[in-house]
């Protein structure tokens, strides 16, 4: 039986409808509008669902969300409260998922009070246990920080500070099929050694030239493949 999962990144939702210029509002209910309409498994929130982190705006984002009827997966960003994203949406947030032969595991990537990501000892430490525990056929790793340069105008001093040391612990496990991220805000595909490591774009606006607002749409099929659909608005 294959899946479908829908990610989701960088929607920075604030108090007010406007943050970092454009409707971040108006435009995750285009997004969710559309997604409403597709049959998925999983809705992946991949980081900074909202722009300061206030409980009015984890609030709104939560009314925006409701016509989602499906299991709904939600890891933090740079731009997010720990304390109010909990008590929002403590039912959301998760460690490691699994949906049939596939495992959804989260790295917790974010620093406090600073843009750039990285993994703490305590953080690498949990993930090799998660890894080694698993008894899934495949997994997929998700994360708020990008793990690779992004070959593009993103400042990649903002990215993942230590993603050799991700590596170092990803590379023992040949189940894992892709790494996920948002942060960057930009459509992108990268491979590293047959791992697939796929960017998110912002449900609010792009950071590269692209003027549309989208999604990525994945297939997850029994053999281990993975298919990926960036569908724009």
């Amino acid at each position: 039986m294959n899946h479908s999962l829908i990610q989701i990144s960088d929607c920075h939702i604030g108090d007010n409808e406007y943050s970092i210029g454009v409707n971040t509002h108006i435009n995750l209910k285009k997004i969710i509008s559309r997604i409403s309409h597709i049959n998925i498994d999983i809705l992946l929130i991949t980081g900074d669902l909202t722009h300061n982190g206030s409980i009015t705006s984890y609030k709104t984002l939560q009314q925006i969300l409701y016509p989602i009827q499906t299991k709904l997966l939600i890891i933090p960003g740079n731009h997010d409260n720990k304390n109010n994203l909990s008590t929002t949406f403590s039912k959301n947030l998760f460690s490691q998922f699994t949906l049939g032969k596939w495992g959804i595991i989260n790295i917790n990537s974010v620093q406090v009070s600073k843009t750039s990501g990285f993994l703490t000892k305590d953080e690498l430490i949990k993930l090799e246990l998660n890894l080694a525990q698993s008894n899934v056929q495949y997994i997929l790793i998700a994360l708020h920080h990008p793990t690779v340069p992004m070959n593009s105008t993103w400042d990649d001093s903002l990215s993942l500070k230590n993603p050799e040391a991700l590596f170092n612990v990803l590379d023992k496990y040949h189940k894992i099929q892709a790494i996920l991220f948002g942060h960057a805000h930009q459509a992108a595909e990268f491979r590293r050694l047959g791992v697939k490591i796929i960017s998110c774009p912002s449900t609010a606006l792009q950071f590269n030239n692209e003027t549309r607002i989208g999604f990525n749409y994945y297939t997850l099929y029994d053999n281990g493949q993975l298919t990926i659909n960036t569908q724009w608005i």
